[in-house]
């Protein structure tokens, strides 16, 4: 996939899908699949913007469901070509939605077919909406696609998929349901690097797992996975995500036991599917309280992943 921050390299004539798409959910899927079945000379390409305008104007950092070479591999999993990653900076924030069509979409994207969301904003102020878009476009000869907000349950339940909905279900540790609204599990993935080397210590030897500084943590626990080997073996495990009170930890770790399993995994990468969520991060009153509680949750993670 072509992957470029800068319009004067863009390959043309495209068909973009317009938006940030973190998670790349169900509902994204519907606004990307009408430009991968056009056909033709058009490049399928999804825009998006870094950082994200909520970032930019609040000056927080945001935490993703895909970062980058995530978000990358899924894409071209879906046949989509490129991705432009306009940069957001207060030129484009002040851009009325019709300069925004004219200058970037048109002159410097070379668009011929556009696909958003039916929620999609746009311009100085969020002033453009989905309609502004298919407006304005139409005068240039534009095609654009609208795509109907896409609910978990039938069109009326009310449940809309979205990332922050998606957000919330990680923060309470409901994987399950987020894996609904993904059409995949929740990964973790990275470079096993060396840690404390405890869990050996105590009879449950541990991976250290180098997660994306702005990849988005689910609720600090203990989870039932299934972990992905660099050679494609599937493996069932027992991750633990926090700061590991018990042992006076300070900042995040992730750190994945495979089951009935052994072997130097240091330098591998790994991808972790979180499966179940099994219980809340704690503190224990000795090592001797933290080994039985493992031992126990390696049981029901048996029970579940088996």
């Amino acid at each position: 996939m072509w992957v470029t921050s800068s319009t004067s390299n863009v390959k043309t004539p495209t068909a973009i899908a317009l938006g940030n798409f973190d998670g790349i959910h169900l509902g994204h899927r519907k606004v990307l699949k009408p430009i991968t079945e056009l056909g033709g000379d058009y490049i399928p390409t999804l825009v998006s913007f870094t950082p994200h305008p909520q970032e930019f104007f609040s000056g927080e950092t945001r935490q993703l469901l895909t970062p980058l070479d995530e978000k990358v591999k899924i894409l071209e999993s879906l046949k989509i070509r490129q991705l432009v990653r306009l940069p957001f900076d207060g030129a484009i924030a002040n851009l009325s939605p019709q300069a925004f069509i004219e200058d970037i979409l048109v002159r410097k994207l070379n668009v011929k077919y556009i696909s958003v969301g039916k929620d999609f904003r746009f311009g100085k102020g969020r002033e453009g909406n989905a309609e502004t878009l298919e407006k304005v476009a139409q005068t240039w000869g534009i095609s654009a696609h609208i795509t109907k907000l896409q609910s978990r349950i039938g069109e009326d339940s009310g449940l809309r998929i979205s990332s922050s909905r998606i957000r919330q279900c990680l923060a309470a540790g409901d994987v399950a349901e987020a894996r609904e609204m993904l059409s995949y599990p929740y990964s973790l993935e990275g470079i096993v690097v060396k840690g404390q080397q405890l869990g050996r210590t105590i009879g449950f030897p541990t991976a250290n797992l180098q997660v994306p500084s702005d990849k988005l943590l689910p609720r600090f626990g203990v989870y039932g996975v299934r972990v992905i080997l660099a050679t494609q073996e599937v493996i069932n495990g027992v991750i633990n995500i926090g700061s590991r009170p018990t042992v006076k930890g300070q900042l995040p770790t992730v750190e994945v036991h495979l089951l009935d399993w052994s072997g130097d995994l240091y330098g591998t990468f790994l991808r972790v599917h979180l499966e179940k969520f099994l219980r809340p991060e704690q503190k224990f009153p000795s090592l001797n309280a933290l080994q039985k509680q493992i031992m126990e949750d390696c049981i029901v993670a048996r029970r579940i992943l088996e």
